[in-house]
C-alpha cells in the first residue's frame, strides 16, 4: 500500500510518536500549524470517517481529550476532513488537534449559505428518517 500513514503505522516511516494502542497511533505533525499540532490515526486503513469500524472510533475522542490535557492548552481546534473537496490531503482517516494561540493555529473562513426555515425543516425530516 502506498499510504504514508500506513507506512508510519508499520514503522517504515519514522514519526514523533506520543501514543500508541492496538488500534490508534498519535504523533506530532511534521508541518505543524502550531507547537503541539498532533495527528491521531487509526491503524486500520480507511479513507473516510464513515468507513471506519466503530471499535476504532470509540477510542479516538477520549484520546483527543487526553492529548488536549497533556498539551495544557486553553484553545484548540479538532479537525477531521473527508475527501479532496473537504481538504483531506492524506487519504487515511485522521484527526488533527491544533493548539490555537494569538499568532499560530488553524485559520478558518466561514462563508455561510442562506436556508429558509422551511428548507431546514425539510432537510431535518429527511435526515431523521435516515438516522
Amino acid at each position: 500500500m502506498d499510504c504514508i500513514f500506513c507506512k508510519i503505522v508499520s514503522g517504515e516511516i519514522p514519526c514523533s510518536k506520543i501514543y500508541e494502542s492496538d488500534n490508534l497511533i498519535a504523533f506530532l505533525d511534521i508541518s505543524p500549524l502550531s507547537i503541539g499540532h498532533t495527528l491521531v490515526i487509526p491503524k486500520f486503513h480507511s479513507e473516510k470517517l464513515h468507513e471506519l469500524p466503530d471499535e476504532y472510533l470509540i477510542e479516538i475522542l477520549p484520546l483527543l481529550k487526553k492529548i488536549a490535557i497533556a498539551l495544557n492548552i486553553k484553545d484548540y481546534n479538532l479537525l477531521q476532513n473527508n475527501g479532496a473537496r473537504a481538504h483531506q490531503a492524506v487519504n487515511h482517516m485522521h484527526f488533527h488537534i491544533i493548539p490555537k494561540t494569538e499568532s499560530h493555529g488553524l485559520k478558518i473562513e466561514w462563508d455561510p449559505i442562506i436556508q429558509s426555515s422551511e428548507e431546514l425543516k425539510n432537510l431535518a425530516e429527511k435526515l431523521i428518517n435516515k438516522i
